[in-house]
């Protein structure tokens, strides 16, 4: 497993009572999709915000009422009724891809903050409101983990990010390690990285676990659910420190072991 492009949301896992595998995959298409029209191909900016307009507008339609041009936003649509899913947290999503296309730096963490608000919470409310678990307590432990999440994929991809021409590293952070953006084009580790790397390791650990106890306030299969992919999350994060944050050599991601220490860990979290 990674913790990247979506591949943490809940996509029809056998752990999702199965009322829920539908609406949940009909999110993730509209997610992944929109990610896509921001990411994948050879489009070029003013085209991929075109096609995000397009989302929007189809958003647009079912906030007046009105019939969805495309079989997905027929499908949205039914599920946005039937679950009473604020269009908001479908509108930030595509705020937040619109970004990508534009935005390629971030001068400190609260501004990424701000973009994970927008890219990776409304996911986690999604759920919730499917769950009818909405609780403001809940809803701000949902936003810690699936920042955590968000901000684990960018510490795994700063080298693929960079390809992109995107670094999601703030860059009051950079400065106050000395790491160049010549060091990240030519993959250099050194010691000042490992510390810069550690640094946003302990603030990511501390917000996922900020958010954990919101496992014990779920109902079992979905407090499962979370509970493995909390887990995922900071078994990547072990990772990273292991090799020193040096994601220029080896990417980590999860192996077949590593989902037998993760199902371990799951049993034993505690209030």
């Amino acid at each position: 497993m990674s913790v990247d492009h979506y591949e943490n949301f809940p996509v029809a896992s056998f752990l999702l009572p199965p009322r829920l595998r539908r609406p949940i995959e009909v999110i993730y298409r509209f997610a992944r999709s929109a990610d896509d029209l921001a990411d994948e191909g050879d489009a070029q900016p003013a085209e991929r915000l075109a096609a995000l307009a397009d989302y929007q507008a189809e958003l647009e339609r079912i906030a007046t009422g009105k019939s969805a041009l495309t079989p997905l936003f027929v499908d949205l649509a039914a599920i946005i009724q039937q679950y009473d899913l604020p269009l908001q947290l479908f509108r930030d999503l595509l705020d937040a891809f619109a970004q990508d296309v534009v935005k390629t730096r971030y001068a400190d963490f609260p501004e990424l903050l701000d973009y994970c608000r927008c890219s990776a919470n409304p996911v986690g409310r999604l759920v919730l409101y499917l769950f009818g678990r909405t609780e403001p307590l809940h809803l701000e432990q949902s936003d810690c983990i699936c920042s955590a999440l968000q901000l684990i994929n960018f510490w795994q991809d700063v080298a693929v990010d960079w390809q992109k021409a995107r670094i999601y590293l703030p860059q009051c952070d950079l400065r106050r390690f000395r790491i160049s953006e010549a060091d990240i084009a030519e993959g250099r580790w050194s010691a000042n990285w490992a510390a810069l790397m550690d640094f946003q390791i302990d603030r990511v650990q501390a917000l996922m676990r900020q958010g954990a106890p919101l496992v014990h306030a779920l109902p079992g299969r979905l407090g499962w659910e979370i509970r493995l992919t909390i887990q995922g999350g900071l078994r990547i994060l072990e990772k990273l420190r292991r090799v020193r944050g040096d994601v220029f050599s080896r990417r980590p991601t999860l192996g077949k072991w590593d989902w037998l220490v993760l199902a371990g860990r799951s049993l034993t979290m505690t209030p």
